[in-house]
């Protein structure tokens, strides 16, 4: 199932069952998934770069995750090989583009995923990456705002189970998730996202889901 034919209710049907959109309304929608691995920061942003070992094929267009690649500095793209056939030229996606990139801390995508990409949106992912005592946190917020000719409570779940399912696949590659602890302050700061860093502390700390 590839995003050049794939609808919400496949999404919804293809994604992964706990994840959970943070804030809606009728011009855009909030999503964050967190994650904690043994993998060091810089490990962590290694593999990051390397869409191509984590992002699912079943949320590619041309059906095989070997085609993205990732060009990690700002005005870098986040794109996709279309191989072509017989007679036909290679075409090409891009998927987001790279607007921050601090390595081993933070990088900052826009782009509209998926369906969103034919809507009158900006989505932007701004992932984060935080060492902790048993390696590093990371974090994937997705603020989506704009026209779209989908029904907001249809394609926020959706788009946040898909979201969720990357965050998967990038643990996965990096050796698997690690259970939160709960007496772990410096897991829990930085799942969290707080830090000192200014505006984007600030903002960061707006999403966070408080159950």
């Amino acid at each position: 199932m590839f995003f050049r034919s794939i609808s919400i209710a496949a999404l919804l049907v293809a994604a992964p069952a706990e994840a959970k959109v943070i804030d809606q309304s009728d011009i855009g929608f909030t999503v964050a998934h967190t994650a904690q691995v043994a993998a060091a920061p810089e490990d962590v942003w290694k593999m990051l770069r390397l869409p191509d070992k984590w992002w699912s094929k079943e949320h590619s267009w041309s059906g095989d995750a070997a085609n993205f690649w990732l060009d990690s500095q700002a005005g870098g793209c986040f794109c996709e090989k279309l191989p072509g056939e017989a007679g036909v030229p290679m075409g090409s996606v891009q998927h987001a583009r790279i607007i921050f990139a601090k390595p081993n801390e933070m990088m900052r995508l826009s782009g509209g995923f998926g369906p969103l990409q034919s809507e009158a949106v900006t989505g932007t992912l701004t992932i984060q990456i935080k060492k902790t005592a048993t390696g590093s946190a990371i974090r994937f917020d997705y603020v989506v705002g704009g026209y779209m000719r989908f029904k907001v409570a249809d394609v926020a779940p959706a788009v946040d189970k898909v979201l969720g399912e990357q965050l998967i696949g990038l643990a996965k590659a990096l050796g698997g998730s690690l259970p939160v602890a709960k007496d772990d302050e410096a897991a829990k700061e930085a799942t969290e996202k707080k830090d000192d860093s200014g505006l984007d502390a600030a903002v960061a700390d707006l999403p966070k889901d408080e159950n």
